[in-house]
């Protein structure tokens, strides 16, 4: 399940791109697919083997390049273990609604991002949270959950102070924002024969992609998408 447009962020052969907070690796693992030279970074480093499993699969099944080494790094977001200007492309999807010093991480972001570079951010949309935070307190009240709601506005405000000029955005998700708010109404952590029924309806939507699913969410993410995804560039550089 692909937050980031790949058709919109593009990615090709040899660019330079950090996946930061890949959890369990999904965008890194179509950016390897489109060629790109990958670090899939995170603080967990559970889903980090998870990742690396992943991708010496990928590679055996002839799906993409043996990478020269590991693709994973463990490391902290408020202080990236990279020089000025490292990537070409730089991808914070679903991260900093985690992150107290957010700010840090944006600046972090910038810095990273070489002068041309572009960067993918998305956070869960406003709406459609809140109402998640209402239903249940254990939704975002537990270790590592979601620290703060993001106003779009004021997020991109954030994003251009620091320099990033604004590409474009759009939302995401349409499908998953009634699936968690029914399982912050029953309880989020209890399943129940809903909530597991309309989870396999997301899995099987995921997996076979059929068109009135698909066509369906389209339709829906600019009023119902559960994530706000935005498109930035940092000045200088050809792009």
């Amino acid at each position: 399940m692909l937050t980031i447009d790949f058709d919109r962020f593009m990615v090709g052969p040899g660019q330079a791109l950090l996946d930061l907070g890949c959890g369990t690796g999904r965008h890194t693992f179509e950016a390897l697919r489109r060629g790109a030279d990958v670090v899939a970074m995170d603080h967990n480093g559970e889903d980090l083997m998870g990742v690396e499993a992943m991708v010496a699969a990928m590679v055996d099944a002839g799906q993409v390049m043996a990478p020269d080494g590991p693709v994973t790094l463990r490391a902290d977001a408020l202080a990236l273990p990279f020089p000025d200007g490292t990537f070409d492309r730089v991808i914070a999807a679903e991260i900093l609604e985690h992150v107290r010093q957010d700010g840090v991480a944006i600046a972090e972001i910038f810095r990273v991002v070489r002068p041309g570079g572009l960067v993918a951010i998305s956070v869960p949309r406003r709406w459609p949270e809140r109402i998640c935070w209402a239903l249940s307190d254990a939704y975002h009240e537990v270790p590592g959950g979601h620290v703060r709601i993001y106003h779009g506005d004021q997020l991109l405000a954030t994003l251009v102070a620091t320099g990033l000029e604004p590409l474009g955005s759009h939302h995401a998700h349409a499908l998953h924002a009634p699936y968690w708010w029914l399982r912050c109404a029953s309880g989020i952590e209890q399943e129940n024969p809903l909530t597991r029924g309309y989870h396999k309806l997301l899995v099987w939507d995921m997996m076979r992609r059929p068109w009135f699913t698909q066509t369906a969410e389209r339709l829906l993410n600019p009023v119902l998408g559960k994530s706000l995804v935005l498109y930035l560039r940092k000045p200088g550089g050809t792009g």
